[in-house]
């Protein structure tokens, strides 16, 4: 595979409404698009990073960094016959996974178009649709609250994910319960806004029967985890916690989480989301496809990697219109069925870009042409 040249696009997007969770409010998010070109083909990839680092210590700002002084350079050092060789070659630099998975994310893109099949066959997908969920910010009134739970929930969505802090956990939850019931999949999602502190609070919604509760814990802690989750009844979900294989493997032989949310960006790309999906499939727990408010194409490679055999849970990647007006792809991500979304079958990502939409939200653009050839 010889790379011509890379382009990087820079945009930045309004969302159709605020995203509050307990690390702060979205109103927009601005995102890298990465295309690289190899002969008749482009691959496209997208860096999920936000604005600020609060998710994570990476945003939009330390991939362009990275990306200029260090992962392009590396990249087109050296031809590539394989995408599962960008992990490799990037090993050196330490963490900054989001960077690093914006252009894995393109490379795999590039090669199975090369190859003329789907990004979804390229990887080993076997699901020829996925089951998809819905995340619901912070919101202002319990009524809003339910009145997007009503929605999402007519529209077919198979899980209803809600995002919690301490002093908005409780009672919001209580109230999706009483209202529509126990038979509805319901999860919490905290990102990390408790401490073992609160383990007679956290311990207050087991009678809830969630599906499960995500990070309720440190960032970075799989050790505090492990004496929750022996503890509590609820299944805990790891996200921010796991960035490898390696993360996953120690947090399912600590009993830190019963799930594992799989988000390729936090992992480093769609390589190592692979190998977290094959250890967890090992031990018999159970994955899921986390979102980190994508654009089109980090959406299409979402469904690409929920086609693997072990994601039984339905994931975060939702329809293109729960985020935004007009997507930068085309067609958009719709359900094809109620709570569902068809995987692409053809070559790639299954999807063109549309240039007028991003044109319209364009900051800047950098074009990066191979030196060695």
């Amino acid at each position: 595979m010889k790379i011509d040249k890379i382009e990087v696009q820079h945009v930045k997007m309004p969302l159709v409404s605020p995203f509050k969770t307990s690390f702060g409010e979205l109103l927009e998010k601005d995102f890298l698009i990465i295309k690289i070109y190899s002969g008749e083909h482009i691959g496209y990839g997208e860096s999920v990073a936000l604005p600020d680092p609060t998710y994570s210590e990476e945003t939009t700002g330390t991939v362009i960094y990275m990306l200029n002084e260090f992962l392009i350079p590396l990249l087109l050092k050296d031809e590539i016959t394989h995408p599962d060789e960008v992990t490799k070659r990037f090993a050196p630099i330490r963490r900054n996974n989001m960077a690093k998975a914006a252009l894995e994310g393109a490379i795999w893109d590039l090669y199975s178009k090369q190859q003329g099949i789907s990004l979804s066959k390229a990887l080993g997908g076997v699901q020829t649709s996925i089951d998809v969920g819905v995340s619901i910010g912070i919101e202002p009134t319990t009524d809003m609250l339910l009145t997007k739970v009503e929605r999402f929930l007519n529209e077919g969505y198979k899980k209803i994910k809600v995002k919690i802090k301490p002093g908005y956990d409780l009672e919001p939850l209580a109230k999706i319960r009483q209202t529509f019931g126990y038979d509805i999949p319901l999860m919490a999602d905290a990102n990390s806004a408790y401490t073992l502190a609160d383990i007679e609070r956290i311990k207050e919604l087991d009678p809830l029967k969630l599906m499960m509760i995500e990070q309720p814990l440190a960032y970075d802690d799989i050790i505090d985890h492990s004496i929750l989750q022996s503890e509590l009844a609820t299944p805990i979900c790891l996200d921010e916690s796991i960035h490898s294989v390696e993360d996953a493997r120690k947090a399912i032989e600590l009993g830190s989480c019963k799930i594992i949310n799989i988000k390729i960006g936090r992992v480093g790309g769609l390589t190592e989301a692979k190998k977290i999906h094959d250890v967890c499939k090992k031990h018999d727990i159970p994955v899921w496809c986390g979102g980190m408010l994508e654009g089109g194409i980090g959406r299409a490679h979402n469904i690409a990697i929920t086609s693997l055999p072990a994601f039984t849970i339905a994931g975060d990647t939702s329809a293109s219109n729960r985020y935004w007006k007009k997507d930068i792809i085309c067609p958009e991500v719709t359900l094809s069925t109620p709570g569902k979304i068809e995987v692409p079958k053809g070559a790639g990502i299954g999807f063109d870009l549309n240039e007028t939409v991003i044109n319209q939200h364009l900051i800047s653009k950098k074009v990066y042409a191979n030196p060695f050839i």
